[in-house]
């Protein structure tokens, strides 16, 4: 098929003849933190470089959701339906609340700075998942120079208590992050001190233990080429990742399934539509979307 590689024939069952590859808007500088808002029936995402945060509607287009969005980076909803950002400029987390106030959350550590919080996820327990590498405060492009008062680290932030703890400190630039559809295991995109002239890039999987602990740390798949920035979970547990080349479907075993080729590189993308059943990716400066015979993971 134009447009695809099957590498399995499972992959082959994920698409649909008549559904191909949509462009549903470009001109965007750097496109990051695609989230569904399905009481809305909106997509946001983040025009990064461009601070702001954009949304789109089936019909009707692009319109700004937010400016500035202090570059917002990654972005998800927790189980209230409340909208958590990740923000370069002012390295903390935010919430948006019902009434459209914004919370901060949390913006230190052990008495210092976050760097720049990347991506995010919330648990089914309510707990906030986030990876804090450098890179938004590593230049001016996507939020602004400002010194590092930490190595980057992998955080669990508890909602009620407040308490934010490393899950994990073994990582030069964790990144984009999800959970396996029954919460036993989190996939952390490492891609790596890019100031190094070979930096590890590769997904990581840990085992995920009742109490929020992580365990038995190891490298699931190396995409190529390129490496994954974002990253979501299928109902069956399949893992789609963004890729120099487009979106690669790995298996739960770490099997290459197959790629929706895109022109440009992607950064990010994630399920929705009233089905879950529309994916969206941001290939650079460009929106697109397929229909996939596939749903995100549906969460208990």
């Amino acid at each position: 098929m134009d447009g695809f590689e099957i590498h399995d024939l499972r992959f082959a069952g994920y698409l649909l003849g008549n559904a191909p590859l949509e462009e549903l808007g470009s001109g965007f500088r750097w496109i990051e933190g695609p989230v569904w808002m399905g009481d809305a029936d909106c997509l946001l995402f983040q025009d990064l470089p461009r601070n702001r945060t954009m949304r789109w509607i089936e019909g009707q287009g692009f319109s700004v959701y937010r400016s500035p969005s202090n570059y917002a980076n990654g972005q998800t909803r927790d189980r209230q339906g409340r909208l958590i950002a990740c923000s370069h400029r002012d390295r903390c987390l935010t919430r948006t609340e019902p009434d459209g106030r914004v919370t901060t959350l949390v913006t230190h550590h052990a008495g210092k700075r976050l760097n720049s919080p990347n991506d995010v996820v919330v648990k089914s327990d309510g707990s906030i998942w986030f990876s804090d590498p450098v890179y938004g405060i590593a230049n001016d492009y996507e939020g602004g120079r400002q010194t590092s008062e930490q190595p980057p680290a992998l955080y669990r932030l508890d909602p009620d208590s407040g308490e934010v703890r490393i899950a994990s400190g073994d990582f030069d630039g964790p990144n984009g992050l999800a959970f396996s559809p029954d919460e036993r295991r989190l996939y952390v995109a490492e891609t790596g001190d890019q100031t190094k002239p070979d930096p590890r890039q590769v997904i990581r999987v840990f085992d995920v233990a009742a109490d929020g602990t992580l365990a038995n740390g190891s490298d699931f798949y190396k995409i190529a080429p390129g490496y994954c920035d974002g990253m979501r979970i299928d109902e069956d547990g399949n893992i789609w990742s963004s890729a120099a080349d487009g979106v690669h479907c790995i298996s739960p075993e770490g099997r290459l399934l197959g790629k929706i080729l895109i022109p440009y590189r992607v950064s990010n993308l994630t399920f929705g539509g009233p089905a879950k059943n529309r994916l969206f990716i941001g290939g650079s400066h460009t929106l697109y979307s397929i229909f996939l015979n596939r749903r995100g993971v549906q969460w208990p």
